[in-house]
C-alpha cells in the first residue's frame, strides 16, 4: 500500500467524518450502553480486522471503545486505513 498524500486524505476523510486525524494516525471513540456491549464490539472488530489483515490499535475504558488505524509498513495512512474504518463505522450501527 502506498502512503496517501495530505490531499489524498482530507479527500479520504469526507467518508469517515468521525474520525480524527492526528499526524498519521485516525482515531475515533465509540460508546455504548455498557461493559458487555463494548466487548461485543471489540470482538467483531477483532474478526473484521483479522479478514482485512490489517489491525487498529484498540483502547477500552468500560463502555467506551477508541480505534486507531495507520498502515505502519506505509509509514501512514493509506485507503486501507479508510476502508477499514468505514466498515467499522457500520459495525458500530449493529450494536
Amino acid at each position: 500500500m502506498t502512503k496517501l498524500t495530505l490531499a489524498q486524505i482530507r479527500a479520504a476523510q469526507t467518508s469517515v467524518p468521525e474520525w480524527r486525524r492526528t499526524g498519521q494516525v485516525i482515531r475515533r471513540t465509540f460508546a455504548f450502553k455498557d461493559f458487555v456491549v463494548a466487548m461485543k464490539f471489540v470482538v467483531a472488530v477483532a474478526r473484521l480486522a483479522e479478514r482485512a489483515g490489517h489491525h487498529p490499535d484498540i483502547g477500552i475504558r468500560w463502555s467506551k471503545v477508541t480505534l486507531a488505524l495507520s498502515t505502519h509498513d506505509a509509514g501512514g495512512l493509506t485507503e486501507k486505513d479508510f476502508a477499514l474504518a468505514e466498515k467499522f463505522d457500520s459495525l458500530a450501527g449493529k450494536f
